[in-house]
């Protein structure tokens, strides 16, 4: 049984939360402040974390950086009531894997930790490579040959995702909700901004466009 750790100070979400994702068939621990969320994610014991961004103590910006700061994987969806855009790409690029605006569904709260939690299931092996490009999912580090590349969390995650597929077409559609777990405006170019980016870091040639369909890492 998955243990969920809820970071929430309001006491009627948190218990919201808890009630349903227990009667899901999880447990879970629930904190309404941010130290004590840090504290209780080091420990090890929680598959994954519901973070309130406004919580007392450190806020959960803070509690994101301090977590991805000492190499802990485990997944975070960020809960916020803020739904501007700096907000969100500040939680992503801080490292969560996820975002949910208050309010929410359950539904689809409930079906982004399963998913969440299936990748992270997925991805027990720490070592992806491909050619002479390796990326280590436990240290978020990335090596071209003998070089050390720096890659921000959103850049480890595509380029994840692209090892994890290798030869296949992958879409713009499908690497927004695999990457970014957000539904972006279909017209953002976001994709194609990051896929420039680890080009320039990785060798243009390793990522092919596949026109009218995605890219593909060769």
């Amino acid at each position: 049984m998955s243990n969920i750790l809820i970071a929430e100070d309001e006491e009627r979400i948190a218990v919201f939360v808890d009630k349903g994702l227990r009667a899901a068939g999880f447990s879970t621990t629930v904190v309404a402040d941010g130290d004590d969320a840090l504290e209780r994610a080091r420990s090890g014991n929680h598959a994954l974390v519901l973070l309130d961004v406004g919580l007392g103590g450190i806020d959960g910006f803070e509690v994101l950086r301090r977590i991805r700061a000492e190499n802990l994987t485990l997944p975070i969806i960020m809960l916020t009531a803020r739904t501007g855009v700096e907000d969100t790409v500040a939680g992503l690029e801080g490292g969560a894997n996820d975002y949910m605006p208050k309010p929410f569904r359950f539904d689809e709260l409930l079906a982004r930790v399963r998913l969440r939690l299936r990748d992270a299931t997925a991805q027990v092996t720490t070592t992806l490579s491909r050619g002479d490009l390796t990326l280590d999912a436990l240290t978020r580090r990335a090596r071209v040959g003998d070089t050390q590349i720096d890659l921000s969390a959103r850049e480890f995650a595509l380029a994840e995702e692209f090892l994890l597929h290798p030869d296949q077409v992958l879409s713009r559609e499908q690497l927004l909700s695999r990457v970014w777990g957000l539904d972006f405006d279909p017209g953002s170019n976001v994709v194609d901004v990051y896929v420039r980016y680890l080009r320039a870091k990785f060798g243009a040639h390793r990522i092919e466009t596949v026109r009218g369909m995605g890219y593909r890492l060769r």
